[in-house]
């Protein structure tokens, strides 16, 4: 790629050539809590955010609205088996571009990763056609971190923080889940404010959480972290940047970002360290596109592992129709989980856990969402039923397979010249098993409290993107090291969900901002001891 940059610059904060600032490309749950994290220290940074800069007053209590405003709807090409390849090829995720990442439009479910969960190898054994390795960190080591990323976030159920109020939705999954013999059951672990805190209202119950909060008590880096980090004087911000490539010096130490800026120009921002924060796809992409002599098959790849080991999570919505009205939509739209089945328990079929929880969607999403392909007297009695209904989301482990993975295309590119990024995408086994067993489950729990009729919803753009640049003790089965420090370079880190190396049952986000936070402190360390 071409690294002329322009001479004419547009006034910063940070110079363009001052290499002693740390450059976090990505603004989300992990770039955006990094950003602060570092700026509480004292550490300059710079943050190279592909999309907008938004506040509450953008927010709108409109589906489609928002959907429109938030979404990451640059192409994508998407080839595999996978029912989400077949149906959503040119959009197989669900992110959000802006400054806030995906943290603008997620539900806010917290759930700690269990032990086990970081030992997928040693506890599964090897699973015929997964790439299994376990996480070179364990549970005891994160769990100080989580402790601080709960605070931070303030995350609902855990250190004295109360929970959410039970909506009409949690009521009816509950009572079916303790008829059939659950038993831990709860509104959830929420990053949503039931009292206000931390500058942040307490939850107005408005339902809107997938399209930004407009009260403003779901934490998001967008109303918590990047301001703080502004505020410290040692953070800048650049909006409407998508970072091109990553420049890599003579002695193979990475020294800086080459950027596209809000008019179309290049920049070039030198950095002392780069921490790439692009999440699952745009992550590997930028690497991939960094090749040079010193990395002639992408930056960091030596391992050949750049863009392999893709996962999402086991992923379904059921619904059900009850003879009374519900409104389901009404409520915090998550405020409800099952963790019965968040264990590994090989006797049902599957290695790994799931978790079932409520989510709700207003009637333009629920329409769109229930059948993508659908329509009909079936589908459009489903429809009328809205006020009627009740609903499960069901989240588990995916395993992580070589093949399911990010390249670059070979002839497709964006408006900046960049090769288009391709997924390829097919479910492993485990995951039909644990789908399976999990949708009878929920029949099981609906029927058991008087449901009419049950609906299982297909595979959906997904949410939660892990791996592709994922964690690994040996240098040959992975990209980063325990601190996602890239095994290559030694000033080169991801600081996103594509450092997992498995994706546990639960959703990623909190796991994310727990190893920004760790991160930050390695970095800040070695700084000061002129280790980097």
């Amino acid at each position: 790629m071409d690294s002329e940059y322009n001479d004419e610059v547009a006034a910063v904060t940070f110079a363009y050539d001052d290499d002693s600032v740390v450059v976090i490309v990505g603004s989300g749950a992990g770039g955006g809590t990094l950003a602060n994290e570092l700026s509480q220290k004292g550490i300059d940074v710079v943050v190279i955010e592909a999309g907008p800069r938004f506040s509450e007053n953008d927010i709108e209590n409109n589906e489609w609205t928002m959907y429109d405003k938030l979404t990451w709807a640059d192409k994508r090409v998407t080839t595999g088996s996978s029912p989400i390849a077949k149906n959503f090829g040119e959009a197989p995720t669900w992110v959000c571009k802006g400054v806030g990442g995906s943290t603008l439009h997620w539900a806010g479910m917290c759930p700690r990763f269990q032990e086990y969960e970081f030992k997928t190898l040693s506890t599964y054994g090897a699973v015929p056609g997964a790439n299994l390795v376990d996480w070179p960190l364990s549970l005891e080591e994160i769990s100080p971190f989580y402790d601080k990323a709960e605070e931070k976030m303030g995350v609902s159920g855990t250190h004295g923080i109360p929970r959410l109020p039970e909506n009409n939705n949690y009521k009816v999954m509950a009572a079916g889940a303790r008829r059939v013999g659950y038993s831990q059951i709860d509104t959830n672990n929420l990053a949503i404010n039931t009292e206000p805190r931390d500058g942040r209202n307490a939850c107005d119950q408005i339902s809107f959480c997938y399209q930004g909060c407009r009260s403003g008590a779901k934490w998001s880096t967008m109303n918590s972290e990047i301001p703080k980090a502004e505020a410290t004087g040692h953070c800048e911000v650049r909006p409407n940047c998508m970072a091109l490539q990553i420049e890599q010096g003579s002695d193979g130490r990475v020294s800086g970002v080459l950027y596209a800026d809000e008019n179309g120009n290049r920049q070039l921002q030198k950095a002392r360290i780069v921490c790439v924060a692009g999440n699952s796809i745009e992550t590997p992409r930028l690497l991939l596109n960094s090749e040079s002599s010193l990395s002639p098959d992408g930056l960091a790849n030596s391992s050949g592992q750049v863009g392999k080991n893709y996962m999402r999570h086991m992923f379904g919505f059921v619904y059900a129709e009850f003879e009374q009205p519900v409104n389901y939509h009404r409520g915090a739209i998550v405020a409800g989980v099952i963790r019965d089945e968040a264990r590994n328990d090989p006797t049902r079929g599957f290695v790994g856990g799931y978790y079932s929880a409520i989510s709700a969607l207003g009637l333009p999403f629920y329409a769109a969402f229930l059948d993508p392909k659908g329509w009909g007297k079936a589908y459009t009695g489903w429809v009328e039923a809205f006020d009627h209904i009740a609903n499960i989301i069901l989240l588990g482990e995916d395993m992580p397979l070589e093949t399911n993975r990010v390249t670059l295309h070979t002839t497709e590119k964006d408006h900046h010249g960049l090769p288009l990024p391709s997924l390829h995408l097919d479910d492993h086994p485990n995951e039909f098993a644990m789908k399976n067993y999990s949708y009878k489950r929920s029949r099981d729990l609906y029927n058991a409290v008087g449901a009419k009729r049950v609906f299982e919803g297909p595979a959906l753009p997904a949410s939660h993107n892990m791996g592709t640049c994922r964690m690994a003790g040996d240098q040959s089965l992975g990209v980063v090291n325990r601190w996602g420090q890239s095994h290559d370079v030694n000033n080169l880190f991801i600081s996103d969900g594509s450092q997992f190396t498995s994706s546990m049952a639960g959703n990623p986000t909190l796991t994310i901002v727990a190893l920004a936070i760790r991160q930050a402190e390695y970095l800040a360390e070695q700084m000061r001891t002129n280790d980097l």
